[in-house]
């Protein structure tokens, strides 16, 4: 797979960025020379795009890295939401393989292949959101230049870093990586340890304890910390209202919610929100 090679010992120069939803269900992306390199994050739906002669289906929690003077063009009808970002690198950026790259022997080089699926989709966009609030608010070219490759540098992470040696895993890991996923996939209901431990076909103690045991924290406290990354990426990335958020996440009480939030932010659902209230929206 083709994979671009960055240096990362001085920042990215960020052109743009901003997040597009697709303005009506028909909507086929425009047809242009890239004159950067652009970075596309899909939060919904499916985005059909080429690049040059190769064609590409982008799907929800998916991205796709192109690189300049490609001919971008739609290839069909895409109702579609994705944050875009758009860079250039003084040092340069080389072309390569992922199967043939030597980046892991070089701490200042980062390899992202040219399209993925992202570890932690939330966490992106919240990043995102920081970049434009920041493009937005401060307006300052280098923090903004910086902030551009800690997104790069975390997709990069994401896709490396995040199981190191899969094929040594215990018994048990192989259970916690799974209670990971269950409760990745269940935090907007409301869920509890003895759930989770009739699911998996276990004692509750001993699943807490378990869990406890390799992830350093409790099981309980795991699933209102994903809750709310959940959370914190619903503030930022939609318009719903805090009863509407709390709703989603499986509370019944609204203020249950915000006071769970601030103890695990630090800051109330509102003041979340308003740190990051600058987002890009585009229509193309």
């Amino acid at each position: 797979m083709t994979a671009f090679e960055l240096h990362v010992d001085t920042p990215v120069d960020l052109e743009i960025t901003g997040k597009f939803v697709a303005p009506s269900s028909d909507w086929v992306h425009l047809s242009r020379v890239l004159q950067d390199y652009e970075l596309i994050v899909m939060t919904e739906g499916v985005l059909y795009l080429a690049g040059d002669k190769q064609q590409f289906v982008v799907s929800k929690g998916e991205y796709l890295l192109l690189p300049p003077l490609t001919r971008q063009y739609g290839t069909r009808s895409s109702d579609c939401c994705f944050y875009w970002l758009h860079f250039s690198a003084k040092s340069g950026i080389t072309i390569t393989d992922v199967a043939t790259s030597s980046h892991s022997e070089q701490d200042n080089v980062i390899l992202l292949p040219q399209y993925g699926t992202l570890k932690s989709l939330e966490k992106i966009i919240v990043m995102m959101k920081q970049l434009q609030d920041s493009v937005r608010g401060y307006n300052h070219k280098t923090l903004n230049n910086y902030m551009a490759t800690v997104i790069l540098c975390e997709l990069y992470n994401q896709l490396f870093h995040a199981d190191s040696n899969p094929s040594k895993k215990t018994k048990q890991e192989q259970l916690y990586n799974d209670i990971v996923d269950y409760i990745k996939w269940s935090r907007s209901e409301h869920i509890k340890v003895s759930q989770i431990a009739a699911y998996f076909g276990y004692n509750d103690k001993y699943l807490s304890h378990l869990f406890t045991t390799i992830s350093g924290i409790s099981l309980k406290q795991y699933i209102l910390q994903q809750k709310m990354e959940l959370a914190k990426f619903l503030l930022a990335d939609t318009n719903q209202n805090i009863s509407e958020v709390s709703i989603q996440l499986g509370y019944t009480d609204c203020h249950n919610f915000m006071k769970s939030f601030k103890k695990i932010v630090g800051l109330t659902p509102s003041d979340f929100r308003n740190a990051y209230a600058k987002r890009l929206l585009f229509y193309e």
